[in-house]
């Protein structure tokens, strides 16, 4: 149970990277809050037609209420708060700084288990845990920066990734918490369901409806979208959690984390980047790290 939890991990992990390497192009185009919005749309789609063929009901029915209350909360708190505060550090620190704080997720998750859950983690798991973790802060600081802007709002910015990250931990906290015996499917599509509500009252509150219907119109991200939202909220969210039914939270977020090993192909092959030795050594041992968690 433990190998098919690692490897649902991974295969979340590679999720979140088809999922960043589209939304990136996407958000480029038409903003990161449309790109937040149309992709829960289209993922509480593609999930309520899946649970439609496989249970009768776009809905998730026979869900006890407290179950429904703890994955409601979950979603607003790690897909609503975690999100928002998370791409506004993107724009305050840029992507680099504000992943290496991210990184702090299996951590917080890890401590979270063992607080709440009585999760407690293996000599093993503990040591394959701080090589990936290593190994995923290397290749983010190894990162060439060269061109890297001064940051004028550092400190909001670094303050904002770490509720981003707080608040994603909390999520999965909850999520763990109310799923029980509920498939990986169902439990998401609650969790959507409370991040389409949070979004919308955040597009009236702040009047932006408009830059919804202008990415509608833009073909090519649309495209984007559509391709992160399959491997983001529909396959990649479901995937993190049915790992949570096999593994221990700390265990979960710190393979999920590999995504950032993951786009150093992508960045080599597809965007023609130049990736240095040491991003390079981070991956293979990276590798390692999971090796120590699956024996």
């Amino acid at each position: 149970m433990e190998l098919t939890g690692i490897l649902i991990s991974v295969f979340t992990a590679f999720c979140w990277t088809i999922t960043v390497i589209s939304f990136e192009y996407a958000g480029k185009r038409v903003g990161s809050l449309p790109v937040n919005f149309i992709r829960l749309i289209i993922g509480s789609t593609l999930l309520g037609i899946t649970l439609l063929f496989t249970s009768g009901s776009f809905i998730p029915l026979g869900v006890s209420l407290n179950a429904w209350t703890l994955l409601m909360i979950s979603g607003f708190i790690g897909l609503v708060i975690g999100d928002l505060f998370l791409f506004q550090a993107f724009v305050d620190i840029g992507g680099r700084i504000s992943l290496l704080i991210m990184s702090t997720v299996p951590i917080m998750s890890a401590l979270l288990g063992y607080f709440f859950l009585n999760e407690s983690l293996s000599g093993k798991s503990i040591i394959g845990i701080i090589i990936i973790l290593t190994a995923v802060m290397t290749a983010i600081l190894a990162k060439n920066s060269n061109k890297e802007e001064k940051h004028p709002h550092l400190r909001k910015g670094i303050i904002f990734a770490v509720i981003g990250a707080i608040a994603q931990s909390i999520g999965l906290l909850f999520s763990k918490n109310g799923m029980g015996d509920m498939g990986a499917f169902e439990a998401t599509q609650i969790r959507l369901f409370a991040a389409i509500i949070g979004f919308t009252i955040f597009i009236f509150v702040k009047q932006d409806w408009n830059s919804v219907y202008q990415a509608l119109n833009k073909k090519k991200a649309m495209l984007f979208i559509s391709l992160g939202s399959v491997f983001g909220p529909f396959l990649g969210v479901s995937s993190s959690l049915l790992a949570l039914k096999y593994i221990e939270m700390g265990v979960a977020t710190t393979v999920a984390q590999l995504n950032v090993i993951m786009i150093i192909p992508f960045s080599i092959f597809l965007f023609k980047e130049k990736v240095n030795l040491i991003e390079i050594l981070a991956s293979l041992i990276a590798i390692v790290g999971v090796g120590i968690l699956i024996l």
